[in-house]
């Protein structure tokens, strides 16, 4: 059935005007005024409300094997609760450890995803080791349609990579046109430190941040812009979280070097007080790099605002408070991160747009367009235009409310962002022309997301 959507007011990265849009089968075909409208039209208005592109997460975890436990969602729950916020396509990390085998790994982050997800998905390829095999497997990783790396300047002898196993990636890299992901730490100072906490009796949550400080992120942050420069690959730093670490990619940029920057919503609305919490509450706040001291809130809102922070993810990973407490009496036990893919379209346009200095359309390229661009997803997402995915966010902004765990769609017993208001929530929203939220409630099908396949970039 064709959809238009009428009486909204369309607001991408570059624009913003009064018009109707037009889908048939799955794509957006006209976009103007007094449309004529076809027999067996949906029409849905949109008086009073923005129209968005579908928005991007470019940093999600769904399924996930960590610290002796499994995150909490499944594709389908994951992907209803980003449809709800108004997250239409997101990109998981696939992270077999160094022990597995990257192939066998991809085929089975494949496999948990096919056929149960409510929207568009594709992967960012950890590369977790480099070894005879890992350079053919890379090759038809990035041949099936990934045009992603990831790797781990931290977690030693699990995820993480050394020197030479970076600089093989990133020479890899280079050649196919892929951009290198990267969690920059150092692994060997974490290491260290984390042990000289625990000889001192210091095992509770509140000390995961002393043990991966603002320095560990900057050095890794630096080394990793080193590498880029040297090898000329493209990069993209994820989940940055502190004043140093911006320094130090800010420096690499203005040097030249090709290297972009996400932070993660977390970072911009939580401290690490909260990780102080007592009887163990804080471990729900246990992420990593860790949430920061609040003065390095201002610098992060800054530099998005500007442009120089690219994107905002989620670094979404829901663990649920019995899975938290293995962490009890070990702060190095406790399984890392905080759920976010329902909440970070509503709290950015929230405390960026309606009550920051957050210029709307620097929300939708950071929410949505720039990541489609990164990862060669655009013009099919991020935008609308003729031509375009019928990934469309009917927003209300008037809307008024509070995040409460009660309501939520994640599969998980917490909220980190719980009792937070939001100014503004998507009222309907359609993955590909196909309505999946209606009144703010999910009413689709959960196994309508694809696979997407994007050409490599060449930088």
């Amino acid at each position: 059935m064709a959809l238009l959507i009428q009486n909204g007011e369309i607001i991408t990265a570059d624009s913003r005007y009064a018009a109707d849009i037009f889908v048939e089968f799955e794509t957006i075909t006209r976009i103007g005024t007094n449309l004529e409208i076809p027999e067996h039209t949906e029409v849905i208005d949109a008086t009073g409300k923005y129209v968005f592109p579908g928005f991007i997460d470019p940093h999600v975890h769904v399924y996930l094997p960590f610290m002796a436990t499994f995150a909490k969602d499944t594709h389908e729950t994951a992907s209803k609760a980003a449809v709800i916020g108004g997250t239409t396509t997101y990109i998981e990390m696939c992270c077999p450890n160094r022990t597995e085998d990257a192939l066998e790994g991809y085929n089975l982050w494949k496999s948990k995803a096919a056929g149960h997800s409510a929207c568009d998905y594709s992967f960012h390829m950890s590369v977790t080791k480099f070894d005879d095999n890992t350079e053919k497997q890379l090759r038809e990783i990035v041949k099936d349609g990934i045009s992603s790396f990831k790797i781990f300047l931290s977690y030693k002898n699990f995820f993480g990579v050394d020197d030479g196993e970076m600089f093989k990636t990133m020479t890899l890299a280079k050649e196919l046109g892929v951009i290198v992901t990267a969690h920059c730490e150092n692994a060997e100072l974490v290491g260290q430190l984390q042990a000289k906490l625990l000889n001192e009796g210091k095992t509770g949550p509140e000390y995961h941040e002393p043990s991966r400080p603002e320095s560990v992120e900057a050095e890794g942050t630096n080394r990793f812009a080193t590498f880029l420069e040297t090898t000329g690959a493209t990069g993209y730093v994820v989940h940055l979280s502190c004043q140093p670490a911006l320094k130090a990619a800010m420096a690499a940029k203005s040097r030249g070097v090709p290297i972009y920057i996400e932070s993660v919503l977390p970072h911009f609305m939580l401290d690490k007080t909260h990780a102080e919490h007592p009887n163990h509450e804080g471990a729900k706040f246990v992420m990593s790099p860790p949430l920061r001291d609040k003065k390095n809130q201002k610098p992060l809102w800054d530099a998005l605002e500007q442009g120089f922070i690219d994107t905002v993810g989620t670094d979404h990973c829901p663990f649920d408070v019995a899975q938290k407490a293995l962490g009890i009496g070990d702060f190095t036990k406790i399984p890392n991160g905080i759920p976010a893919i329902e909440d970070r379209v509503n709290v950015l346009y929230t405390y960026g747009v309606s009550r920051g200095n957050l210029d709307i359309h620097r929300f939708v390229d950071a929410a949505s367009t720039k990541a489609a661009k990164l990862f060669g997803l655009f013009p099919r997402k991020g935008t609308i235009a003729v031509g375009s995915d019928a990934d469309l966010v009917i927003y209300d902004p008037n809307y008024r409310g509070v995040i409460s765990s009660k309501t939520q769609t994640v599969n998980n017993d917490y909220n980190g962002f719980e009792g937070m208001e939001i100014d503004g929530k998507p009222s309907v929203v359609t993955v590909r022309g196909h309505v999946q939220v209606r009144d703010g409630k999910f009413v689709g099908n959960s196994s309508m997301g694809e696979l997407l396949r994007r050409k490599p970039q060449h930088f």
